[in-house]
Order: C-alpha cells, then sequence, then structure tokens
C-alpha cells in the first residue's frame, strides 16, 4: 500500500518539475431517478481536477518544457499510479504531466 503524506493545507503544496497535482471528481451516489446507490456500487471516476502544475521539466539543453494542463483543466487520469497525498480527509495524488490520459474540453 503506498504511503501517505498527511498535511494541513493543500495549499501548502507546491508541485515540482513536471508534475501535476489532482483531486479524483467524485462519483455521484445517486441515480438521475432520485435512487442512492450503496457505497460498494459507486465506481472511483478516472476524471481528475488540476489544482496545481509544476513549472515543466528540463530537456537535454537546460529549457523548460512546457506543462500540457494548467490549474482548473479537467483530466483524465489512470486508474492506478501517482502519488496520493492526504489532507485531513481529503485526498489528492500527484502526476507526472506525461502520466496523464487526456485533457477534457467542455
Amino acid at each position: 500500500m503506498p504511503k501517505t503524506t498527511a498535511l494541513k493545507s493543500i495549499k501548502s503544496l507546491v508541485p515540482l518539475l513536471d508534475r501535476v497535482l489532482v483531486q479524483r471528481v467524485k462519483a455521484e451516489a445517486k441515480t438521475a431517478g432520485g435512487i442512492f446507490l450503496p457505497e460498494s456500487s459507486v465506481k472511483e471516476l478516472n476524471e481528475a481536477k488540476v489544482l496545481a502544475v509544476g513549472p515543466g521539466g528540463l530537456d537535454k539543453e537546460g529549457k523548460r518544457i512546457p506543462m500540457s494542463v494548467g490549474e482548473g483543466d479537467k483530466v483524465l487520469i489512470p486508474q492506478y499510479g501517482g502519488s496520493p497525498v492526504k489532507v485531513g480527509e481529503e485526498e489528492y495524488s500527484l502526476f507526472r504531466d506525461h502520466e496523464l490520459l487526456a485533457k477534457i474540453k467542455e
């Protein structure tokens, strides 16, 4: 089981290099018809909101590689992976920019 880091405030976490801090979007526990679903039947979504991004990695010449996402973007993340970060009862994850699967346009 991966080790989690406890922080007092998520605002104190600044990603380095090409890392992206995300929070997974929670699945609805209620159907459109108003029926509440048991917690065991609610699957985790692979959709997340980007909370913070690092400045970007460096190429072989030392030039900064721009990030593909920014704060506030919605992204598709892999089902497994990332580094978990827990703040109080809230859970977040750190991914590298290249690990993100897609940017969701709305």
